[in-house]
């Protein structure tokens, strides 16, 4: 049910608007209030679909209400009613934020045509909010020890810069986590965040992945194809265990660093991006360096700033949150009642040693999810969780 506000002084003409709006849909739930402040008093201690605001009112009147309601609900439609005299006050009002406006006296399709339209778009605007909770839900940091709030700490710092970031860690420690922080806490959170496992594409392929590739570059090449690069332009470019890259796309990605140009394969032809990089390995790249499998000049551009990802023996106090968090997420995506764990149970989780870090641990709470009790006990994690 949609819920709208009238703010008109003259109490014929809100009940004119009430009358009209109820025959077009009987659902609307219609609060008023006859002047700007009576308005105001009730946008601070309510939500509201809509706003429908007269701009002539004693008190306060509709341009102030507007200015004041834009900054305490800056999603909220408010649609303007203008008499014939303030049609150009109603033009300015558009610029400070209202949605739209209507002349008074108003015209039944014109009006209802605008109300639709402005509870379409609060729709579609919670729509992608919450769809944006959802996520950064899927790529929350859980921990509360003094490891991470380092790590979330450097986040904030870095993140609006556009400071390229190495982040280095074990298998399953969220390093792609630690990545999608820093994109969406930066000023590219509105582009694209392209991901890039390069140890998941073979070494004769990663170029074209990259870069992309003209039609007839090589034997497979039915088509031409815009890289990875191209494809996070204006946004940010992850490299996932960059360490794993073969020393000839090492030499691109340096130069496509350097001049923030690429070439597809089979072309000499220069295309600009711009791309943040955010690069992540589970290798010592400096020994990587001295054995000749990396190159030196590419380390330092990715380096600008080092993220190291501690594992998860380093940071078993986290446990207890990580495991409850997990146990909250699969109870949701299998549609039933979430489970407990006693603090003995966690207690012998903490003891564990975590070689698979995170990502193993996930495995154990979903495996203990599924064989034990609604209460997860110690004996059930000895059991269930099978760790030597």
């Amino acid at each position: 049910m949609s819920k709208l506000l009238i703010v008109e002084d003259e109490a014929a003409i809100r009940r004119v608007l009430v009358k009209i709006l109820k025959e077009d849909d009987s659902k609307y739930e219609i609060e008023e209030a006859e002047n700007g402040l009576e308005a105001l008093d009730k946008i601070k201690s309510q939500d509201y679909d809509l706003v429908l605001c007269d701009i002539k009112m004693p008190k306060m009147d509709g341009v102030e209400v507007l200015e004041h309601a834009v900054k305490l609900k800056p999603d909220m439609p408010i649609v303007m009613i203008s008499g014939h005299g303030d049609l150009e006050t109603a033009v300015e009002t558009m610029r400070k934020g209202a949605f739209d406006y209507i002349s008074k006296p108003p015209d039944l399709n014109r009006l209802l045509q605008t109300v639709r339209i402005g509870l379409n778009h609060n729709k579609l605007t919670t729509e992608n909010k919450t769809l944006k909770k959802k996520v950064s839900k899927k790529y929350e940091m859980i921990g509360e020890s003094s490891e991470m709030h380092e790590i979330k700490s450097m986040i904030e710092k870095i993140a609006p810069t556009d400071a390229r970031v190495l982040i280095t860690g074990g298998n399953g420690t969220g390093k792609e986590l630690v990545a999608h922080w820093i994109h969406e806490k930066s000023n590219r959170s509105k582009s694209p965040m392209v991901e890039v496992n390069c140890a998941a594409i073979p070494s004769e392929l990663i170029e074209s992945e990259l870069f992309g590739h003209l039609k007839g570059a090589f034997t497979s090449a039915n088509k031409s194809r815009a890289g990875k690069f191209e494809a996070a332009n204006g946004g940010t470019l992850f490299l996932d265990e960059i360490g794993d890259m073969s020393l000839s796309a090492q030499a691109k990605v340096l130069r496509a660093l350097q001049e923030n140009k690429v070439q597809r394969v089979g072309s000499d032809k220069d295309i600009k991006v711009d791309v943040r990089v955010v690069a992540a390995t589970n290798k010592d790249l400096k020994k990587e360096i001295e054995e000749k499998r990396f190159r030196e000049d590419l380390y330092h551009r990715l380096a600008v700033i080092l993220i190291n990802v501690p594992s998860l023996n380093e940071r078993r106090n986290d446990i207890p949150l990580l495991v409850n968090y997990f146990l909250k997420n699969i109870a949701s995506e299998q549609g039933v009642s979430p489970k407990t764990i006693e603090d003995d149970a966690l207690e012998v989780l903490k003891q564990y040693d975590w070689t698979g870090n995170i990502r193993e641990l996930r495995n154990v709470v979903e495996r203990l999810f599924i064989l034990a009790g609604d209460h997860i006990t110690a004996d059930d994690v000895k059991l269930f969780a099978q760790k030597s």
